[in-house]
């Protein structure tokens, strides 16, 4: 049985990919570790040293510079305003929807069951609470939790 789906996927030196994911289209950078039940489509970039943990769904336009931690059950959001099928019924395509973009900074950290929605950035080492729903930009050298996530405080 195939325990990986691995389709034209950049990977750098020394990455480890567990099993039962779903890559495909995306660059995996030198000494990054993919956990199991991950997947990560298409135009989605994962730097050096990074940690993806299991459950996590990173999509396409999702970037994540080096040295970040994204925890377990992490979901990634690119589209503000997803729908199944355009005004006169007809099923929506990829020509219907624009992909919004979201950078993760090096050195940040995004903790387990967070959500992050489309077009924001996590700056360099920040931190991301368990749970947390991020709706704006997270400045660099800060902890922000709760639903939405707010600063709650600074790293010296």
């Amino acid at each position: 049985m195939e325990k990986k789906n691995i389709n034209n996927v950049k990977l750098g030196k020394d990455v480890k990919i567990f099993d039962f994911v779903n890559l495909y289209g995306c660059s995996i950078d030198d000494n990054s570790k993919i956990g199991t039940f991950v997947e990560i489509q298409k135009n989605a970039t994962i730097g050096k040293n990074c940690k993806i943990s299991s459950h996590t769904f990173i999509c396409e336009g999702v970037h994540i510079e080096d040295n970040v931690f994204i925890g377990h059950n992490v979901t990634f959001i690119n589209d503000k305003h997803p729908r199944s099928v355009n005004v006169d019924g007809s099923m929506q395509t990829e020509e219907n929807w624009k992909v919004v973009e979201t950078y993760i900074k090096k050195g940040a950290s995004v903790g387990s069951s967070s959500t992050i929605l489309c077009g924001v950035t996590v700056g360099e080492n920040a931190i991301v609470g368990a749970g947390a729903v991020v709706t704006k930009d997270v400045p660099s050298n800060t902890i922000v939790a709760g639903v939405p996530a707010k600063v709650i405080k600074e790293i010296k």
